[in-house]
């Protein structure tokens, strides 16, 4: 599997930041969010474990399971990020790159917490904001994709003061402009090889991102929005 594949901000260098970073092998993950096949492919391999996904909208369950298939390591089910199934203290990793900068997540961090066993890693991309006074345009991206990103200097305090400790952090802002274009023009190829009940999966998809990317690459977003990862551990 390659790093190259994940068709999500901050592409592959979240991932390539983590394994870096942590040793994986053996650790039960969990990962949060649509369009995250190709890191929990990554994540079953790297741990040499079965890997858990979770999806919140049927299409992504449909589509999900298609793509991975093949893949008995893998688990994929539908469920909502701040009221999930599993037990407490369940999981040695929870990974999500970009599924929770949005008005839930103060709640869906709580469930990340109840899930994660004591010391456990989450692994999070966040959309932030890099200035505190935002243009309307930039306003209307957030509104239109239901995001409520927090300030790139409140962030780190945020998850401190909910017992986490930082174990790393990475700016990966310089990759949104690759996402917004790269990425874009490549859904748009793909899509002519995926069978139908794919295509409209990546449609949809294409379509959010479209009028993203307009203002990111023509007017100027790239000053006001910005993606940080962060490496966790539960107190």
């Amino acid at each position: 599997m390659e790093e190259a594949n994940i068709f999500l901000p901050g592409l592959g260098n979240q991932f390539r930041f983590v394994r870096r970073n942590l040793e994986l092998k053996d650790r039960s993950t969990l990962t949060l969010g649509s369009a995250s096949e190709e890191i929990v492919k990554l994540l079953a391999d790297e741990t040499g474990r079965k890997a858990e996904l979770i999806v919140e909208d049927y299409n992504s369950l449909m589509n999900a399971m298609l793509l991975l298939e093949k893949r008995d390591d893998i688990v994929v089910r539908l469920m909502d990020f701040e009221f999930t199934d599993f037990n407490d203290q369940e999981f040695d990793m929870v990974y999500t790159q970009g599924a929770i900068s949005n008005p839930r997540r103060n709640k869906i961090v709580k469930e990340i917490k109840r899930i994660l066993k004591p010391g456990g890693l989450l692994c999070v991309g966040e959309v932030v904001s890099l200035k505190e006074n935002l243009p309307q345009f930039v306003l209307d991206i957030y509104e239109s994709s239901d995001l409520e990103p927090l300030l790139v200097n409140k962030i780190e305090d945020y998850y401190k003061e909910r017992n986490f400790e930082i174990v790393g952090k990475k700016d990966l802002s310089f990759t949104l402009k690759d996402y917004y274009s790269k990425n874009l023009e490549e859904l748009k190829k793909s899509i002519n090889n995926m069978a139908d009940n794919e295509k409209s999966y990546y449609k949809k998809l294409i379509n959010m991102i479209s009028h993203e990317a307009k203002a990111f690459l023509n007017q100027g977003a790239d000053e006001f929005i910005g993606f940080y990862t962060l490496i966790l551990k539960k107190r």
